[in-house]
């Protein structure tokens, strides 16, 4: 059984997973930001 593919899929998976989580907490942290802000918050 050929390996390479396993792994190339495998690492494409968890690059594209950690990319978004990191894409998705952004976006929430920024719109915390943005209404803590309108809010005269610190």
């Amino acid at each position: 059984m050929d390996w390479v593919p396993i792994v190339f899929i495998v690492f494409k998976v968890l690059v594209f997973g950690t990319c978004m989580f990191r894409a998705i907490k952004w976006h929430h942290d920024e719109g915390k930001k943005k209404k803590r802000r309108e809010s005269g918050g610190p």
